[in-house]
């Protein structure tokens, strides 16, 4: 027999050998983890045989995160331990900063401000929507990203951060307090012909409060119709939405909840009512709570929808605390209008009068820095009004 053979041979039987192991390795752990479920199963064999390191922390999201994930509900998501107070803040609206809302930027110059909170410190000091976040603590927002960036900004109130903007290519440098910032959940004020205009950020905690006072505030200047900006509002609590429904909307159903197991809540209205024209403008981000308030004040003919057709997001969540400080926000049933449709169904609300918007005018919206007679969809809303 040839050198080379032998060589083949010998080389052949070892593999084999190796294979064999692996094979005989793989059964004697199958048997010893009989009766565990896969991720148990998976669990096991990491914390065995892994060769690296790992934290178990992390591994228990990002096994948590995947299953939610892995029921195909784009509104079903897992918030770990560390971000709880980030999501509890959103709730609550309220939180500790400087009163800014950024977005990453293509070019990587940066972070865009798109929004700055009113009564926050960097309102107070001049920096506005559209300005570029460009370094914070003389870091480079393009480098640590927008998560680093927002990292450096938090902090304890009463302390303070640097953060430099660029403006029209100008470096402008800032020392902003970090303090307490009570989101303005509605912001009411009169137009033209005495219109009141209230937009509406969000339906959390405070909502109704809020927005039925700016509603009062604006009737008793005078106002002879109202318009109810709900674009970019991405939803929030049922309660705080049907009680501002309540106080609009005549004797009546305002709001199905059907649950998993099939039982139903019927939210409904008292007798008390405030007759006035109104509007609501929507669009594309208009989400959940948001896009069932404008479906009922149009169902019960109070009011006509102007802007661009919403979400669609009929499914609502609960919120399930696990012992280590984290959360699932599930899925657990479905919302329908007073007359029984699932907006998800239809593809979302449909405006009565549809009215596009470019780029730059959304951006402006958005950050709240447009002017009213810049506005497309809101000067159809007054239009329609007179």
């Amino acid at each position: 027999m040839k050198k080379w053979q032998k060589v083949l041979i010998f080389t052949g039987t070892h593999i084999l050998v190796a294979a064999l192991s692996v094979v005989l390795a793989y059964g004697i752990f199958l048997r010893q983890t009989d009766g565990m479920s896969k991720l148990q199963q998976l669990y096991r064999l990491i914390d065995d045989r892994y060769v690296g390191q790992y934290d178990e922390q992390t591994l228990f999201d990002y096994a948590a995160t995947g299953m939610v994930a892995g029921t195909g509900d784009r509104w079903s998501y897992y918030v770990s331990a560390k971000d709880m107070n980030t999501f509890n803040e959103q709730r609550e609206n309220a939180y500790v900063g400087v009163g800014i809302t950024i977005s990453p930027r293509e070019d990587g110059l940066g972070a865009d401000i798109l929004r700055v909170e009113p009564n926050g410190s960097a309102q107070e000091a001049g920096i506005q929507g559209g300005d570029i976040l460009y370094k914070v603590e003389d870091r480079l927002v393009g480098e640590i990203g927008v998560d680093g960036a927002s990292a450096l900004i938090a902090g304890e109130p009463g302390t303070q951060v640097k953060i430099t903007v660029l403006r029209e290519e100008q470096e402008l440098e800032f020392t902003l307090k970090r303090k307490h910032i009570q989101r303005a959940v509605a912001q009411g004020k009169m137009l033209e012909n005495n219109i009141g205009y209230i937009r509406i950020e969000n339906f959390n905690t405070n909502c109704a409060k809020h927005t039925i006072e700016q509603i009062k505030t604006l009737v008793d200047q005078g106002a002879k119709g109202l318009v109810f900006d709900v674009r970019y509002n991405g939803g929030g609590y049922v309660t705080e939405m049907v009680e501002i429904l309540d106080y609009l909307l005549p004797e009546g159903d305002l709001f199905v909840s059907q649950y998993y197991d099939g039982e139903k809540y019927v939210e409904t209205s008292d007798k008390n009512c405030l007759e006035l024209p109104m509007m609501v403008l929507v669009n594309q981000d208009s989400y959940s709570a948001a896009e069932f308030f404008a479906a009922a004040l149009r169902e019960y003919e109070w009011a006509q929808v102007v802007g661009l057709p919403t979400v669609g997001k009929s499914y609502f969540q609960e919120t399930y605390e696990f012992a280590d400080g984290s959360a699932v926000s599930l899925s657990v049933g479905k919302y329908f209008t007073p007359k029984g449709v699932c907006l998800q169904d239809e593809g979302g609300l449909v405006p009565d009068v549809v009215v596009e918007v470019d780029d730059t005018t959304a951006a402006a919206i958005y950050a709240q820095t447009i002017d009213p007679k810049d506005d497309p969809q809101l000067c159809k809303a007054l239009e329609l009004l007179q």
